[in-house]
């Protein structure tokens, strides 16, 4: 379906088709557009142009570690205290046991990422690596957020580089993209005050790309900031990914506003998800990937998300705590079929991936895409 095409929109239209690189004034142009269905049409072609007619999805479990966190995140509900009495930690046996019978179903990747634990030693998590690899080495480890690897090192007393260097060489494939919240800073102590600062977070994944390695990126939006800090945030990513290349995609995260302590009149709303959606489509030219995360906006929402500028629904999931730990109502998880039938239903050809957006397996009809 075409929509007309406001005229102050015509010159962005112009400029995207031409390949032609939107500038920070531009993106907040976007943002105050209230046109979302013309806004939609313009992300819809940007994505096409990059992806096709495909919308893909990774099988994944997810394992969230432990919840003990040394810090007080405002917008946090998972974290726990070693005092609280529904805190957990899980042992590396276990999550080993759960990892083969994830790969018994056909999971391609685990997700893995916990609270920055108050007493865990290093010696934990590269042995979390070790058995989680040698369950089959083809199992995709995507693991530990940027202020986790900080906090890591410094557990370890070792350069980032060094402690990044090692977790690849135990088999790490990628790092999470979680904990960029928004990186102004006035904002960021507001809501999570002692983490990471924007440089940090951008420097672990610059470390992380120098050595050969692949991750994703996100943005939590939806809670104090404002759409100048949107634009600020994916302009620090674009840059870093003009630097490096190492990022294979973007996820947005909606804020979910149920038990924290970060008071929201207005939490984000299906026009601002879509919007935010399509703005990081048309902005973040070099970016092949735009994620509609379904855990934070519920699954019928991130389907019509595919024609607003979203190519990838994430996935399957098993076991997210996290978000739900904050509010979100959606599922636990997502099967295959309704994953493949969201995607079809959308007018999308749907495409298991791997963590690093590589097809495994197309799914026009049942034939297979072999591997490259």
């Amino acid at each position: 379906m075409s929509f007309l095409i406001p005229d102050e929109l015509q010159d962005i239209r112009e400029k995207t088709a031409l390949g032609q690189r939107l500038d920070s004034a531009e993106a907040l142009q976007l943002f105050e557009c209230r046109d979302l269905n013309a806004l939609g049409q313009l992300a819809n072609e940007a994505n096409h142009r990059k992806n096709g007619d495909r919308a893909s999805y990774i099988l994944n479990r997810y394992f969230n570690y432990s919840n003990y966190c040394i810090l007080s995140c405002k917008f946090c509900a998972f974290s726990r205290k070693k005092r609280d009495a529904d805190g957990f930690e899980l042992a590396v046996a276990g999550m080993a046991q759960k990892a083969r019978e994830a790969l018994s179903i056909g999971i391609t990747e685990l997700h893995i990422v916990g609270g920055l634990h108050p007493s865990l030693p290093f010696s934990y998590y590269t042995e979390m690596i070790r058995e989680l690899k040698a369950v089959d080495e083809r199992l995709q480890l995507k693991c530990f957020t940027s202020i986790e690897i900080l906090h890591l090192a410094w557990l370890a007393k070792k350069p980032v580089q060094e402690v990044l260097g090692e977790f690849k060489s135990l088999g790490l494939d990628s790092l999470t993209g979680g904990g960029a919240e928004i990186f102004r800073k006035d904002i960021r102590d507001r809501i999570a005050l002692g983490k990471e600062t924007a440089e940090e977070y951008l420097d672990v994944h610059r470390t992380w790309h120098t050595l050969g390695g692949k991750s994703t990126c996100t943005m939590l939006f939806g809670h104090l900031e404002t759409p100048e800090d949107r634009v600020d945030h994916m302009r620090q990513l674009r840059e870093l990914q003009d630097e490096t290349g190492g990022f294979t995609g973007f996820i947005p995260l909606p804020y979910q506003p149920d038990n924290n302590e970060i008071p929201v009149e207005h939490p984000p709303d299906g026009f601002d998800m879509l919007r935010t959606l399509a703005v990081a489509r048309l902005y973040l030219d070099n970016f092949d990937h735009i994620t509609a995360y379904w855990v934070g906006m519920g699954i019928k929402l991130a389907q019509v998300a595919l024609n607003y500028g979203a190519d990838d629904l994430h996935g399957t999931i098993l076991e997210e705590k996290i978000f739900h730990m904050a509010g979100a109502d959606a599922p636990q998880l997502q099967t295959e079929t309704d994953m493949i039938q969201a995607i079809r239903e959308a007018g999308r050809v749907p495409v298991q991936r791997d963590t690093f957006y590589e097809p495994i397996r197309q799914r026009a009809g049942e034939e297979a895409l072999a591997k490259a």
